[in-house]
């Protein structure tokens, strides 16, 4: 045995971040795939090859969304959205997170849950950052949900790019949040499935806040600069 020169064994070597599981197998749940972000996210992971299933409060409406896309994306209520899925994205608006996820908590046991809301208020000045009683919307939605593996990701990616059918690649990069190096390694594997896209760790989901808050920002650039504007981190 090798041993240092306190005589203990020696530690494994760091394992590389960049080792990322394959995910190519799983299927995708987006809750709010009606919407603008959730419909993109969906497009842009059942164009990459990834199963994927809309979910809405109506069936009809997700079976609609789901025509209209194609790729093979299927269209449910948001029940059996999340039973059927092996990951599922929640893409809701703000002022519904809280109803939806304490409706699907049952569905939503054992599930790796991807939470990319922005609590975000609007006024004169523009947007501005709302900052929930559990800190985040991913906290509040890892409070609500106790028996799933909540993590944060997926916040800044613009949903007119993600829709755009001429654009090939999405230049930007994913910061994802959460609380188990394997949850947030799957989750970073399925960022990267997506043409020009990275996921980036990003801390616990204590952190969560300031990545949500950072859509605020981003809004006001783009109505400056008439950008779609997204992230990239360097010297990683």
């Amino acid at each position: 045995m090798t041993t240092n020169d306190k005589g203990s064994a020696a530690k494994p070597p760091a394992k590389d971040p960049w080792d990322l599981p394959d995910v190519s197998g799983l299927t995708i749940g987006v809750l709010g795939g009606t919407g603008p972000q959730g419909r993109g996210l969906a497009y842009r992971f059942a164009r990459s090859g990834q199963k994927v299933i809309i979910g809405s409060r109506a069936a009809d409406r997700a079976k609609t969304a789901a025509d209209e896309l194609g790729h093979g994306i299927e269209g449910a209520d948001n029940a059996e959205c999340a039973r059927r899925s092996d990951v599922v994205i929640v893409a809701v608006p703000w002022d519904g997170h809280a109803k939806t996820l304490q409706s699907l908590r049952d569905e939503l046991t054992g599930k790796l849950v991807i939470d990319c809301v922005n609590p975000l208020g609007f006024d004169k000045k523009g947007a501005y950052a709302l900052k929930p009683e559990e800190g985040s919307a991913a906290e509040q939605a890892a409070a609500l949900l106790p028996e799933s593996r909540v993590t944060a990701a997926f916040h800044h990616l613009s949903a007119v790019l993600l829709q755009d059918e001429a654009i090939e690649e999405i230049d930007t990069d994913v910061l994802v949040l959460g609380e188990a190096r394997a949850d947030t390694d799957l989750v970073q594997a399925l960022a990267g499935r997506i043409p020009g896209m990275r996921g980036i760790f990003a801390g616990r989901l204590r952190n969560a806040h300031q990545v949500e808050s950072l859509v605020a920002n981003l809004i006001s650039v783009n109505r400056r600069y008439k950008a779609h504007a997204g992230l990239r981190t360097t010297d990683v």
